[in-house]
């Protein structure tokens, strides 16, 4: 097992209204996210997302996030 069988924190389908954007809501849930994450003793937190949304890259790497993994998807 990875990390010790320790538990993980797995983000996925994060979005803030366009009209919203730039008013640290995002940063204001994320925080809250990985706030409760640690409390729950998660020593890891991952997130998905799409490769077509640059803005949101930055935003998480703003964030400390590292990109680390490549994924793929098959429509059936």
């Amino acid at each position: 097992m990875s990390r010790g069988g320790n538990e993980r924190c797995h983000i996925e389908a994060v979005r803030t209204a366009s009209k919203y954007r730039g008013q640290g809501i995002g940063r204001q849930m994320m925080q809250f996210t990985l706030d409760r994450a640690r409390t729950r003793g998660c020593l890891l937190a991952q997130l998905t997302t799409d490769k077509s949304r640059p803005d949101a890259h930055r935003f998480y790497i703003g964030m400390g996030f590292k990109p680390s993994h490549e994924g793929m998807k098959y429509e059936l």
